[in-house]
């Protein structure tokens, strides 16, 4: 715990806490956003694995970037998760959404 909190720049068990409680509620309400918008766009398992999952997986990224940083606000760490999201859009190559 140590070294990620040195890492991440965390200086509290607590705020530790907090962030790991976000990336859990953000991960599981992005991938069950997810099912209702496959259905609206008519993607479903019958199409077979190998068209679904792709479809639901870039379905569920954006989603899921949007609620880490609003979770993030909500339990009142947005500064971090705000870095961290640029952090990941960066290294994923989307880096030219965000605007210094």
């Amino acid at each position: 715990m140590k070294k990620l909190k040195e890492r991440w720049n965390v200086t509290s068990n607590w705020q530790l806490t907090v962030i790991f409680i976000v990336f859990s509620l953000t991960g599981s309400s992005a991938a069950k956003f997810a099912g209702p918008l496959t259905k609206l766009v008519g993607i479903n398992q019958d199409m077979g694995w190998f068209i679904y999952w792709p479809i639901r997986i870039l379905i569920i990224f954006p989603i899921y970037q949007v609620l880490l940083v609003f979770m993030g606000w909500l339990f009142g760490e947005f500064e971090f998760f705000w870095n961290f999201e640029k952090k990941m859009l960066r290294r994923t190559g989307l880096g030219f959404l965000i605007k210094e």
